[in-house]
């Protein structure tokens, strides 16, 4: 009882609000009351009411779904997010009112005007070039507060770019453009704001947020917690191990690192804390392990949709392919959660403290529903749409299932503007990494930064693949996976592909770097959230995920190397050697890095056991016996070292 009265005051003391403000800008909102506060509910729900409607009765044209949909979000994101610091937190100030006001004509313009647009395309009008340059603008200042500063300073310099181009040397030089050309380009074509990121977020993207609000309705974060508490919370290390677990599931239904590193670390940080983890493991392990859980499937971030879009496969084979890199990656960060637990002395959780499996699922089962509906849909082919619909449709009627899970009207109505406040950040990083894709497009940039990137590293692939990988990290740094994601396969992906790596591989090398931003230092927005709950250095928080999520850094590399692991091209017994040999590579790579098996390991043997694993990042049927051989003889010095004399003793 004093243990858990501990835990209850740790967690008291933590001030999630504040956390999420500080390094998610997309949760720091204004809370409003009163008349404001509906008017804004209002305008949300309207929002997602549009968005089912046109999910169930078909999508307009791109243009006027592209352009109602950024409208919604111009209006609620001036609404719920101040200018600056200065301004109230409580109510709506007058000039973010009139910001929105402005954001609604620039949005509405293209709907209001739609057909007598089309009839003039290319030849607009200087109004049309007015509301155009309004509407970018608009963007970069709504991206500025909902998502932050490095993606507009990004835009920024693209849209200089192409204004000034023609004063740059080399391959990065071509003829310029005007602002009107621009401007027009951006906002009137379906290249621009309005592109690609922008249709993927007005459709999809928007109702598998929509669908993680209602099944969050239904209690299912907590469900996860304790079905994670009751499979592994008296193993060695049990509340890292939990934090592994639930992190990995609640990823499922969570595309932000930060919300699920606040939202399942508020339990597991304090918990791992109170047993004896040190503030900057525990963190970190909570960090690592949320961040993987947009490598999930079945519902990975957002990212992954707009990949579905630009390389033309369905969702459901991105997800396919993501499952053993996903598998690999958790596995990862379990290996060395036990290493370091083991380590350490870490002992599990009391059996009498914890829930019981049988418990757990015979009277909650069925929020797993709706997760396998969506796995079904997305493997039977069809369409993301229509497994997000069935999917939302599930978590309603499951929810009837007990009391406690029960969606009424009220939290009917929340869950739609849940959803829809969920969706802003997501919405803007699409339109505003929309002016990057648009100034490439228009400037053919993408090209040329491939064939600088492959020049730089003299077309070696190992080479490439680093740059690309340093590139991703740095351009992940403070930015959203989504914005991430849109850059880099935009201008590091070509370089890949250039190369002949497979479409599907390129884009997941930049998908899984862009993503690890997330806990990489000195910007790693979750290691930070996860550090600020453990009371943590910072710094410290973001080495320690980076060295967890080890296996993240590698596993990209073997899908190039050897694409089988996405299920490209192979056979299930290739697929079968190819796991093995990643684990036991991961496992000499663990070792190396923990300085842990069965008891202390001295540096010639971690060098030993880091030259296996690596030896096995390479498919080559040579490197693989070279690498298992090695950290064979290494496991069985450290048994006889460590194991073998207590054995004797006994």
């Amino acid at each position: 009882m004093n243990e858990e009265k501990i835990l209850k005051e740790q967690v008291k003391e933590i001030d999630l609000n504040e956390i999420i403000a500080k390094y998610d800008k997309e949760s720091n909102f204004r809370k409003l009351s009163g008349m404001q506060l509906r008017i804004v509910s209002m305008l949300a729900i309207l929002f997602s009411l549009f968005q089912l409607y046109t999910a169930l009765f078909g999508v307009l044209a791109a243009q006027l779904q592209r352009s109602i949909h950024l409208t919604f979000a111009f209006v609620l994101v001036f609404l719920l997010y101040p200018a600056n610091k200065k301004m109230p937190k409580n109510k709506m100030h007058w000039v973010d009112i009139a910001t929105a006001g402005v954001a609604a004509f620039a949005g509405l313009y293209i709907t209001i005007n739609y057909h007598s647009l089309l009839m003039r395309a290319g030849d607009q009008t200087p109004v049309d070039i007015i509301v155009a340059s309004m509407a970018v603008l608009l963007v970069l200042e709504a991206a500025r507060r909902v998502v932050g500063m490095p993606i507009v300073t990004i835009a920024s310099l693209f849209l200089l770019y192409g204004k000034f181009g023609a004063y740059l040397p080399g391959f990065l030089n071509h003829r310029g453009y005007s602002i009107e050309r621009i401007v027009s380009h951006m906002y009137y074509t379906t290249e621009g704001l309005l592109g690609v990121p922008l249709g993927v977020s007005s459709t999809f993207i928007f109702l598998f947020i929509l669908f993680g609000a209602f099944l969050d309705k239904t209690g299912i974060g907590k469900f996860f917690i304790d079905f994670a508490n009751a499979i592994a919370g008296k193993a060695v290390g049990g509340p890292a191990k939990v934090a592994v677990l639930s992190s990995a599931l609640t990823g499922t239904i969570s595309g932000s690192s930060v919300a699920n590193t606040v939202g399942t670390g508020s339990f597991t940080i304090p918990l791992m804390k109170s047993l004896g983890y040190k503030p900057e493991f525990a963190g970190a392990v909570e960090a690592a392990a949320s961040t993987g859980g947009q490598l999930m499937p079945p519902i990975m971030g957002a990212a992954a949709f707009l990949m579905a879009e630009f390389i033309g496969l369905p969702y459901g084979r991105i997800a396919l392919a993501a499952v053993i890199p996903a598998l690999l990656y958790f596995t990862g960060i379990w290996i060395m959660v036990d290493l370091e637990a083991r380590k350490t002395g870490m002992k599990g959780l009391d059996a009498d403290k914890l829930p019981k499996l049988k418990k757990v699922l015979g009277e909650r089962w069925f929020l797993f529903i709706p997760i396998v509906v969506i796995v079904y849909m997305l493997t039977a082919g069809f369409t993301p749409i229509r497994a997000a619909l069935f999917g939302i449709g599930s978590s309603i009627l499951v929810s009837f299932f007990t009391k406690d899970s029960k969606i009424t009207f009220k939290s009917f109505l929340e869950a739609l503007e849940q959803g829809a406040k969920s969706a802003l950040g997501v919405a803007i990083a699409c339109a505003c990494a929309g002016i990057i894709v648009g100034t490439v497009t228009l400037t053919g940039l993408g090209l040329k930064m491939g064939n600088g990137l492959v020049s730089l590293a003299g077309g070696n692939l190992m080479l490439t693949l680093v740059f690309t990988m340093i590139s991703s990290l740095i351009l992940g740094m403070g930015a959203p996976t989504t914005a991430n994601y849109i850059i880099t396969s935009t201008i590091a992906a070509p370089a890949l592909l250039k190369l002949g790596v497979d479409v599907l591989t390129a884009h997941m090398f930049v998908f899984y770097f862009g993503i690890i931003a997330d806990i990489t230092p000195p910007v790693a927005l979750a290691a930070f959230a996860g550090s600020a709950i453990a009371k943590s250095d910072p710094i410290k928080t973001g080495i320690n995920a980076s060295k967890l999520a080890i296996a993240a850094f590698l596993i990209p590399y073997i899908c190039v190397l050897n694409p089988a692991l996405l299920l490209i091209d192979t056979t299930g017994i290739e697929i079968v050697q190819i796991v093995i040999t990643s684990l036991i590579g991961m496992l000499g790579i663990g070792i190396a890095m923990e300085g842990y098996i069965f008891g202390k390991v001295n540096a010639i043997l971690r060098i030993a056991f880091l030259a296996g694993g690596l030896g096995l990042v390479d498919p080559g049927a040579f490197t693989d016996m070279i690498g298992i051989a090695v950290i064979s003889v290494c496991m069985i010095y450290q048994w006889f070292k460590y194991k073998r004399p207590a054995a004797a003793k006994s």
